[in-house]
C-alpha cells in the first residue's frame, strides 16, 4: 500500500492530513490523486465511504493558481447535490486550504441569499455550490465562472436522479474549455457516460467498486413483516438490541416525521431530517447526531448522500427503497473506513418486488432474520431459501405461515347449474 507521501502531494498538504486524521490513502485516493495532479480529466466510480472528498480536495488545492482578484471569481468549483454534502465538503476543504490561505465559500439553496452574497464579495478561491443557487448567482451576475481552473462534479449520479442534469450541463458550458474536470459518482450510467464523452475526452478512469457492490464489512439482513407492524417491530428491535448510532430511512418525508414522533412517545430520542425541514432544523438535527446528543436520525433518500457522519453502527431501512441503487447508498452510511456495520431492512408484502431487485443488483442473497418473541401476524411474506440472485432474478417468494390450496387436475364432469 502506498503512503500519501508517494502520491506527489506537497508538504503543505501532508501537514493538513494530520488535522483530518488521515493516515493511509484509500484506493480511490491512491488512484485518483496522481491523475488529478497530472492535470487530466478524471472519472471516478467508487461506493460511498471510500474517501472521495479527499481524493479531489487534496490535489485540487495543489493544482489551482491564485490571482490577485478579490471579486467572486473562483479558481475551483465543486458542485454537489445537497446542502448537507456541501457543508461536509466545505469543512474538509477549509482544513486543506489553510496552508495556502485560500478562501473557501459555499452557496446553497434554502439559506438566505444576502449573507451568501456578502461572503462572496470578500473573495473566493474555492467555491462549493448546489446547482440551483449557483445558477441564481450567475443569472444575477454575482459570480463569474470564466476563470475556473478545476470543476468537480461530486455525486454525479445523485444529481441526475434529483433532476439537476440540465443545470449541470449549463454550468459545464460556462467554464473555460481548458478547465480540468473531475467527476465522482457511486454509479456510472448511460447519461453520465454520454456527458463524459462530450465534456471530458481522454479521461483517466478510476473504478474502486462495480455497480451494485456493497462493502464487505456490512452485515446485511432483512425482517419480513406486515406493513402495519413495522413501527412495533422497530420498537421491539431497539429494545432488544444495542444498535448504537443508528440511521433510519423512510420512503417519504411524512413517514420520517411520523416515525420520529412514535419514537419520541416511547422515550427514544431521535430527530427527523429531510427536504421539508428548514435549513436550521436540518443543521441542528445533524449536529445533535454527530455530537451524540441523539443516537437515532430518521431520514429520506434525498439526504442519503449528504450525511457523512463517522461511526454509524446501524442502518435500518424502515421502507424498502424504490430504486435498488438507493439501497447501496443507504447502507453505505455504515461500514465506512473499514469499520463494521449492520444494515437491516424491513420488508412488507407490497415491497417484495423492490427487495428482489436489490438482491439482483447486488448479486447477493440477504439473510432473513426473525426477532425473537415478536408476535408476527399472518400474511407476511418470507423469501424462499431456494431463490437465486447471483445470475438471475430471485425465484418467487413463499408464505411461511400458510400454503395455497392445490387446484384439481381436471374439472368434474356434469352439467353446470
Amino acid at each position: 500500500m502506498k503512503k500519501f507521501e508517494d502520491l506527489g502531494l506537497d508538504p503543505n498538504l501532508l501537514k493538513a492530513l494530520s488535522k483530518l486524521n488521515y493516515e493511509d490513502p484509500t484506493p480511490v485516493q491512491e488512484q485518483a490523486i496522481p491523475s488529478v495532479l497530472e492535470g487530466r480529466h478524471v472519472v471516478a466510480c467508487a461506493q460511498t465511504g471510500t474517501g472521495k472528498t479527499a481524493a479531489f480536495v487534496l490535489p485540487l488545492m495543489q493544482r489551482i493558481t491564485r490571482s490577485s482578484r478579490k471579486r467572486p471569481i473562483p479558481h475551483a468549483l465543486i458542485v454537489v447535490p445537497t446542502r448537507e454534502l456541501a457543508a461536509q465538503v466545505e469543512k474538509v476543504a477549509r482544513v486543506v486550504a489553510q496552508p495556502y490561505q485560500y478562501k473557501v465559500r459555499s452557496v446553497v439553496g434554502g439559506i438566505k441569499y444576502k449573507p451568501q452574497l456578502e461572503r462572496l464579495s470578500r473573495g473566493v478561491d474555492v467555491l462549493v455550490a448546489t446547482p440551483g443557487r449557483l445558477l441564481d448567482l450567475i443569472d444575477d451576475r454575482k459570480i463569474d465562472l470564466s476563470h475556473v481552473q478545476i470543476l468537480v462534479l461530486d455525486e454525479a449520479d445523485r444529481m441526475l436522479d434529483m433532476g439537476f442534469w440540465p443545470p449541470v450541463k449549463k454550468i459545464l458550458s460556462m467554464v473555460p474549455a481548458d478547465c480540468q474536470k473531475l467527476l465522482f459518482s457511486a454509479t456510472i450510467g448511460k447519461e453520465i457516460n454520454k456527458m463524459v464523452g462530450m465534456y471530458m475526452p481522454d479521461s483517466a478512469k478510476v473504478e474502486v467498486a462495480r455497480k451494485g457492490e456493497t462493502a464487505q464489512q456490512i452485515t446485511q439482513s432483512c425482517m419480513p413483516v406486515e406493513h402495519g407492524q413495522k413501527a412495533d417491530l422497530l420498537l421491539a428491535l431497539l429494545s432488544q438490541r444495542s444498535t448504537g448510532k443508528t440511521l433510519i430511512f423512510t420512503r417519504t418525508k411524512r413517514r420520517a416525521d411520523m416515525l420520529s414522533r412514535i419514537l419520541g412517545k416511547n422515550r427514544i430520542k431521535s430527530q427527523a431530517i429531510h427536504g421539508g425541514r428548514s435549513q436550521p432544523q436540518r443543521t441542528r438535527a445533524l449536529k445533535d447526531f454527530t455530537t451524540n446528543r441523539i443516537d437515532i436520525l430518521v431520514t429520506t433518500d434525498v439526504m442519503a448522500r449528504g450525511i457523512h457522519v463517522d461511526n454509524i453502527d446501524t442502518v435500518i431501512n424502515y421502507d424498502v427503497p424504490v430504486s435498488p441503487e438507493d439501497y447501496v447508498h443507504r447502507i453505505g452510511r455504515t461500514g465506512r473506513a473499514g469499520q463494521m456495520g449492520d444494515a437491516i431492512t424491513f420488508v412488507a408484502p407490497e415491497e417484495i418486488s423492490a427487495f428482489r431487485d436489490i438482491e439482483f443488483l447486488t448479486k447477493s442473497l440477504i439473510s432473513v432474520v426473525d426477532l425473537e418473541d415478536f408476535p408476527y401476524k399472518e400474511g407476511r411474506i418470507v423469501p424462499s431459501k431456494k431463490r437465486s440472485a447471483a445470475k438471475e432474478k430471485p425465484k418467487p417468494f413463499q408464505h411461511r405461515s400458510r400454503k395455497k390450496p392445490s387446484r384439481p387436475t381436471s374439472r368434474p364432469r356434469g352439467r353446470r347449474r
